[in-house]
């Protein structure tokens, strides 16, 4: 994409410091706080606080609220990105600076890490008793990945990331990841997650599926894994998803097939007891969907007490649309 001249000069003045510089080599690894990138440069939050500001003022990076935090990542606008990676690919990262923040940076992702380990002691039992109750997840996301093909694509959008696990599988597909999840403590364990697994071009953050600070129109895939069982309106939460697809674009649903377990509702806040296949078809139509494909996952042990697991792939229709828009037009010439 072109920019104009005044812009590379105003992108190249904000970027010309070194200590700026390594702000946005630190920020390609992932989103880091004031007080993260004041540790690791060892400077004072004022001076680090105002190399910010000025890279924020040039559009090369984003800031976002998170609670009582403020993050930063690289620029979401593809342009301005685009021209801050090739700065950050020219940098020999054998500097002897460069290789001290990772070494700082490192240690600031290992205390996430600690952290996330932490969250997950504490509801492992729960999330145990869960899991027992529907089909492994490693069948799922066998099929999940099948079904998407591993063709690459641009962009991906995970609505209710929570441990971002989809972003981590599908890492190696997507150009750029962004996982919503209103949770402050399972954004934690997702930046654990993605760190661990070293995965730098997906960020995840808080926000609201259903007024997620998002750019429509923006994503290849959008993907809601074990999410519309929370939701007390899941047919509105699939047309804030479908508006964020390009067109043509995919929207993957994961969630539970209709069931009868009432203590889903007492003891684990689930507010709908699954989702039959036309519920879904109907939803899909009203956010401009077509409904694809429909897959079952059976319990490893068959039961009463025990949960399908179904997805769903929708397809915006935009393009086959405008397609048949043209080929009608041909033909009436």
């Amino acid at each position: 994409m072109r920019v104009s001249l005044s812009k590379v000069v105003d992108s190249l003045k904000a970027a010309a410091e070194s200590s700026r510089m390594r702000i946005l080599a630190l920020l390609s690894q992932g989103d880091l706080t004031v007080s993260d990138l004041t540790e690791i440069l060892n400077q004072s939050q004022p001076r680090v606080s105002r190399h910010l500001r000025l890279l924020l003022e040039a559009s090369l990076i984003d800031r976002y609220q998170e609670g009582s935090w403020a993050f930063f990542r690289l620029t979401d606008t593809e342009a301005d990105r685009a021209f801050v990676k090739g700065l950050i690919e020219r940098i020999d990262l054998d500097d002897v600076q460069i290789q001290r923040d990772f070494e700082r940076l490192a240690d600031v992702k290992r205390r996430r890490q600690d952290t996330a380990r932490a969250y997950f002691s504490e509801h492992a039992e729960s999330w145990d008793q869960l899991r027992l109750l529907h089909a492994p997840d490693k069948a799922v996301e066998a099929a999940l990945l099948k079904l998407i093909g591993k063709r690459p694509f641009q962009s991906m959008l995970d609505l209710g990331t929570g441990t971002g696990r989809l972003l981590e599988i599908l890492a190696p597909y997507y150009t750029r990841g962004v996982g919503i999840d209103l949770s402050r403590e399972m954004l934690s364990v997702a930046r654990a997650n993605l760190d661990r697994a070293g995965v730098t071009h997906a960020q995840v953050r808080q926000g609201d599926i259903f007024a997620a600070q998002i750019e429509r129109n923006a994503f290849d895939l959008v993907t809601m894994h074990q999410v519309l069982h929370y939701l007390d309106d899941p047919a509105r939460a699939i047309r804030e998803a479908g508006r964020m697809l390009r067109p043509g674009g995919r929207l993957v649903v994961v969630d539970f097939a209709p069931h009868s377990l009432e203590i889903l509702r007492d003891h684990h806040a689930h507010q709908r007891l699954g989702f039959s296949d036309q519920q879904i078809r109907e939803w899909f139509e009203a956010a401009e969907l077509k409904l694809e494909e429909s897959q079952a996952f059976q319990p490893s042990a068959p039961g009463d007490d025990k949960l399908t697991v179904k997805l769903w792939l929708g397809r915006d229709q935009r393009l086959l649309i405008a397609d048949n828009a043209t080929q009608d037009s041909r033909v009436t010439a």
